[in-house]
């Protein structure tokens, strides 16, 4: 009894420490672990903005050891309409692309449920006017560093904010912007701001 109350006050404890430094750590920040699924959701929505029509989800086959992701498409494997594999989704004329929801973003942050297992929900970052809400950029070939910095200067001259972050095998970066901004593809396939 004496151990069971001493092991709930500790619990106590720890869990008051822990508020405490969420309060302390980001004292403004809107979002923090104590906040609703709703306002997590939103967040996510608002950082990781792409196509509101239609989004990815990941796909694999492990015997082939094959993945990627396809449209999500309530019509997907349907029998006598959906074309699959021989009519790619993009090319199907039977396409009813599922738009993210807030329960799909919560599917995903969750990792999917009981009954289908897991679920990777991707974005469409570029929308179908070639802008984008948030860019980001995976630089891990030798020359890691001068991509980076090319992207960089890019970036401040044409006024885009480049918040960096740092990963084991070179950093890895991404912005996000307060309303679409335009990008190009340039040389090489990279994008790139106009």
């Amino acid at each position: 009894m004496a151990l069971a109350r001493e092991l709930e006050t500790l619990e106590q404890r720890l869990i008051s420490d822990r508020q405490a430094a969420e309060r302390t750590a980001f004292p403004d920040a809107p979002v923090t672990n104590s906040s609703s699924s709703a306002e997590k959701i939103g967040l996510f929505r608002r950082l990781f903005a792409g196509r509101p029509d239609v989004f990815p989800v990941r796909w694999e086959k492990r015997k082939a050891g094959r993945s990627g992701y396809s449209p999500a498409c309530s019509n997907e494997w349907v029998k006598g309409i959906c074309g699959k594999p021989k009519v790619k989704c993009g090319e199907c004329p039977h396409q009813a692309f599922i738009p993210p929801s807030e329960e799909i973003i919560e599917k995903h942050l969750r990792g999917g449920n009981a009954r289908s297992g897991d679920f990777v929900a991707g974005v469409y970052p570029l929308l179908q006017d070639e802008t984008c809400w948030f860019l980001a950029a995976d630089f891990d070939k030798k020359c890691w560093a001068d991509d980076a910095r090319a992207l960089l200067h890019a970036c401040h001259a044409k006024g885009f904010p480049p918040p960096w972050s740092g990963r084991d095998r070179g950093p890895a970066a991404m912005s996000g912007y307060s309303s679409p901004s335009l990008f190009r593809q340039g040389s090489a396939g990279k994008w790139v701001p106009p």
